[in-house]
């Protein structure tokens, strides 16, 4: 019943405060608020947690805060799936079961389970875990029972009584249409989004708190093909790295007039093509070697020592890979500029790089239980990181110190991102183009201001969504509006011929 009544309250609170988007303070005081309940439930009843919990609970509320600090959606995007895998992660730590030294799929298989609890877990709880039959029923609760009952009886006399009285006396058909006039999509609206919350939540403590399941074990049976299935995998892919090694050596290191002379693209449209297919590549890897080392973790020590030297050989050559991947990240971005699909295709590259170096002073040592936890904490170290550089603030930067020669800056695509980037681009207002001056005053004044969007756009958030990003974004286009609004827009040419 205490975890159905917190699921309750912190579903009414969910329809209060999340109806208002974009997220911003909203988002941070709801994880606040489930990292409180969960404390509360375990404190009430004693319960034995790991102690990772705490952390976990502090890395939420962090992770939370950010929707009220930074603007770029992607970066919401990130904060939201990092809250999700902390979740997950507490599901385990609540239940007693310590994070470090286990197994990557044994976080896959938390989360799996942490996802259907939230969906579904409301269901066993209130079917099954919570006896009705025990519930006391005198006192005060048997007298309301007694005045529903009541109510239901008598709603389909007043019902025909009402319609009565009504068609007899205007007067007082008018009173009861003013007295009765309600918005049922509203309330039919906060009834489904409280019950979505609630059910969330419910189940998320039930399947954290109450679900009957044992603990992972910390010596789980793996599966064994043995060493020439496996060995013949990752010889036959270390081939095909091996060739395209060869390659990237030849063509793209061997410069521009190689490259354009084979392929008929130019240096950087050749580097532009191959970069986000290397990223993808380079992703796969660590699943392949986690899923056969997995596969060889009960086999002897000298097949063990065989695909050791098969997987150093892949990370070897994955290497050269991703040192090409990134190389042609900088071709990229000194031809086209900074974007934000091309800062985080770096970043995530960044993370691989060092889950492959933690992979092999880890797994290739024989060390696998330490692994799973360490490339966690580099994820989420990697996402902190990119919160102190803000990145569309960094993108604008970026885009406005390139040569104009080699690339106009794009003022379209810079007033698109978010409100961390709108300090920057004012700063550099007068640098700009006539047409870019022209653009973004534009596009700053119809995103920013009421004025400019035919008073559609609301003056600033309210307390719920507030945001410290948009609130600056505001008053930085409020305090330049005189020059916005001044800035003349160059006259198209007329068409010739």
């Amino acid at each position: 019943m205490e975890v159905l009544a917190t699921g309750v309250v912190l579903g009414i609170a969910g329809d209060a405060l999340l109806r208002a988007t974009p997220w911003g303070l909203n988002a941070f005081l709801c994880t606040v608020a489930l990292a409180a309940a969960a404390a509360w439930l375990v404190h009430r009843r004693r319960i034995a947690v790991g102690r990772d919990a705490p952390w976990l609970a502090m890395a939420a509320v962090l992770l939370g805060s950010n929707f009220a600090i930074r603007d770029s959606g992607a970066l919401r995007a990130l904060d939201a799936m990092g809250l999700a895998i902390l979740l997950a992660l507490a599901g385990l730590s609540l239940r007693g079961v310590a994070l470090r030294g286990r197994d990557a799929w044994e976080y896959v298989r938390s989360g799996v389970v942490a996802a259907l609890s939230a969906w579904f877990g409301v269901w066993p709880l209130m079917a099954r875990d919570i006896r009705w039959s025990e519930l006391p029923t005198g006192g005060a609760l048997r007298h309301a029972r007694g005045a529903i009952g009541g109510a239901l009886l008598a709603f389909p006399v007043l019902l025909a009584f009402g319609g009565l009285f009504a068609a007899a006396d205007p007067v007082f058909r008018n009173v009861v249409a003013t007295a009765l006039h309600v918005d049922f999509s509203a309330v039919a609206s906060h009834l489904a989004l409280t019950a979505l919350w609630t059910a969330l939540t419910a189940g998320y403590f039930w399947g954290a708190l109450i679900r009957r399941a044992p603990p992972p074990a910390a010596d789980a049976q793996a599966l064994s093909l043995g060493i020439v299935p496996v060995g013949t995998a990752l010889g036959l892919v270390n081939l095909l790295f091996l060739v395209f090694v060869v390659i990237q050596l030849r063509y793209f290191f061997g410069g521009a007039e190689l490259v354009q002379s084979a392929t008929d693209l130019t240096y950087a449209e050749y580097a532009r093509r191959g970069f986000f297919e290397l990223v993808a590549a380079s992703g796969l890897v660590l699943p392949f070697l986690l899923g056969a080392e997995r596969l060889l973790r009960d086999a002897s020590r000298e097949h063990q020592r065989t695909l050791r030297q098969l997987s150093g050989l892949l990370l070897a050559l994955l290497g050269v890979v991703m040192a090409s991947a990134l190389q042609r990240m900088r071709l990229y971005v000194a031809e086209f500029g900074l974007s934000e699909t091309r800062l985080y295709a770096t970043a995530f590259m960044i993370y691989l790089a060092g889950a492959f170096a933690w992979f092999a002073l880890t797994v290739l040592r024989g060390h696998w239980r330490r692994f799973a936890f360490g490339a966690l904490v580099q994820g989420f170290a990697v996402l902190g990181g990119l919160h102190l550089l803000n990145p569309d603030a960094l993108i604008v930067r970026t885009n406005l110190a390139r040569p104009a020669v080699q690339r106009p800056f794009d003022a379209v695509y810079a007033t698109s991102l978010g409100a961390d980037a709108v300090p920057d681009l004012l700063a550099a207002f007068a640098r700009l183009g006539d047409q870019d001056k022209c653009r973004a005053a534009a596009a700053l004044l119809a995103r920013w201001t009421p004025e400019g969007n035919g008073g559609k756009q609301p003056a600033a958030d309210g307390w719920r969504n507030w945001n410290l990003a948009r609130a600056r974004a505001r008053r930085a286009v409020h305090e330049h509006a005189a020059l916005l609004k001044a800035t003349p827009c160059p006259a198209s040419r007329p068409p010739t011929g």
